[in-house]
């Protein structure tokens, strides 16, 4: 039966589907059956004539999009002679096949997107880079002809885009070529190995620093190095294959100010600000251009173990305003982040009341919104004042009387009250 609404195709019965799937020998060499399906087709005069025709829009041709988008994946789990061979006829007229668009718009999230025209360049051999097929990349070198670091419509070479699929196979095997530039960058100025770093694709990064030509510091169009982005995303194996690396710098800044501490800390990487952590060249405390520092960034997003890691630096200012006067507390206040608050104030150079340029404090934001135990770790704080007014002239009670958070208003008006039992000091 057809399911119009999911635009599938399905059996009426499970039971019949359960049978099939244990039935193995109905089945064989499933993906060869399918990608040579597909690939007869790309190579169809159909399709072909469509290609010739220089049309400024894709045909609404669901079998088209499929095929363009997964012959591939089907080829690569089951290359037969028959579908190389498809496969080489396809690309001796690949440049401008219309079955390009389909495939670069679903790999790519581009801004500005991809030309408002019918084809995009792109050869034979960024094809098999993409999906890893080493065995009609290798055939494709061997006939002549290729241009190995041609750029396709986004700039990428076919080694960037086995470097940033991860196809150590494939990487190895461009590399092989000495025509090959291992350093040619994308129309982002992102080259193969920050492109390998960024997805954290450990051996493929090896590789490309096996090249005594390889750049391993080289910025793209925001200033980021690679190790830069391997440290955001968490890679600690790629970031101390860099740190090991003669030219990488741990500490430079990308044009947002920020070092690859930074972003590391920001995403609660523990392992790579551990490693980062036992570099001497490594300035802890340095802002961005925001005024906001790694234990900032950390204690914002709720990160304990990096909270925990930086206060144990005495190179680290736990208590450092940014641009609009806030703390690491102020920040974690407001968020919720009780962990963290409570981290910060075993500290005796961390001010729990402090204000920034709108006169929030912490108790103030956790208060309006919402953060019970915030509140409570706050408020047995002996200089947490609890009338201290905001720039429009409200109380942390006030705002949560605001926004209607009871319980809150409740514990303010007990401290209150305790508070006003005391003798003076």
């Amino acid at each position: 039966m057809v399911d119009n609404e999911g635009s599938t195709v399905r059996l009426i019965r499970h039971t019949l589907r359960g049978y099939l799937v244990d039935q193995r020998s109905l089945f064989q060499s499933p993906h060869s059956v399918i990608a040579e399906t597909c690939l007869t087709y790309l190579n169809s005069q159909r399709i072909m004539a469509l290609s010739d025709s220089g049309v400024q829009s894709i045909p609404n041709l669901p079998f088209l999009e499929y095929s363009a988008l997964y012959w591939g994946v089907h080829i690569k789990n089951q290359l037969t002679d028959v579908g190389k061979a498809l496969a080489l006829k396809l690309f001796s007229h690949y440049q401008y096949h219309i079955s390009i668009r389909p495939l670069l718009e679903h790999m790519i999230d581009r801004d500005p997107p991809l030309p408002d025209i019918g084809f995009c360049k792109f050869t034979g051999l960024h094809f098999a880079s993409v999906f890893g097929l080493v065995e009609i990349a290798r055939s494709l070198t061997m006939m002549g002809g290729t241009d190995i670091n041609e750029a396709d419509e986004t700039g990428a070479t076919p080694l960037l885009w086995a470097a940033m699929k991860g196809h150590e196979a494939m990487v190895e095997l461009l590399l092989g070529r000495q025509e090959v530039d291992p350093n040619r960058p994308d129309d982002s100025r992102q080259t193969p190995i920050l492109w390998a770093s960024k997805n954290g694709n450990y051996a493929v990064v090896k590789l490309l620093l096996g090249r005594e030509d390889v750049d391993p510091d080289r910025l793209d169009s925001v200033d980021r190095a690679p190790i830069s982005w391997a440290a955001e995303n968490g890679h600690e194996a790629v970031v101390g294959l860099l740190l090991g690396w003669n030219g990488v710098n741990p500490d430079k800044l990308d044009r947002g100010g920020r070092t690859p501490i930074l972003p590391a800390a920001q995403n609660g990487h523990v392992g790579v600000v551990k490693l980062l952590l036992g570099r001497v060249d490594i300035s802890l405390d340095r802002e961005d251009n925001w005024g906001r520092t790694p234990i900032f960034l950390a204690a914002m997003n709720g990160h304990e173990g990096v909270v925990r890691l930086l206060l144990g630096r005495v190179d680290v200012n736990p208590d450092r305003q940014d641009n609009w006067g806030r703390t690491p507390i102020l920040l974690a206040a407001a968020d919720g982040h009780e962990g963290v608050v409570k981290l910060l104030l075993g500290r005796a150079d961390v001010k729990p009341d402090r204000q920034d340029k709108w006169g929030n404090t912490p108790i103030l934001l956790a208060a309006m919104n919402g953060h019970e135990g915030v509140v409570k770790l706050l408020l047995g704080q002996k200089d947490v004042n609890l009338n201290r007014l905001d720039t429009q002239g409200r109380t942390p009670v006030s705002w949560a009387a605001y926004y209607g958070h009871e319980a809150m208003v409740q514990l303010f008006h007990a401290q209150q009250d305790a508070n006003s039992g005391m003798p003076d000091a």
